[in-house]
């Protein structure tokens, strides 16, 4: 990723996502883009790897 030019993106998320995720953030010591950035990233490797997509939570 170092070096490539990153592309902006609007995201809208609940507050309690938002909340949750400055939380982790925070834990991990990242700004809360890099946290996002950070779980993408990882989701997107893991579903290359495995060709499986993670399972969906539809509260």
């Amino acid at each position: 990723m170092a070096g490539e030019q990153k592309k902006q993106v609007p995201l809208r998320l609940s507050s309690n996502l938002y909340t949750d995720l400055a939380v982790w953030a925070e834990e991990d010591f990242r700004s809360i883009n890099g946290q996002i950035e950070y779980l993408l990233f990882t989701c997107v490797k893991e579903r290359k790897k495995s060709g499986v997509f993670p399972p969906q939570d539809n509260k």
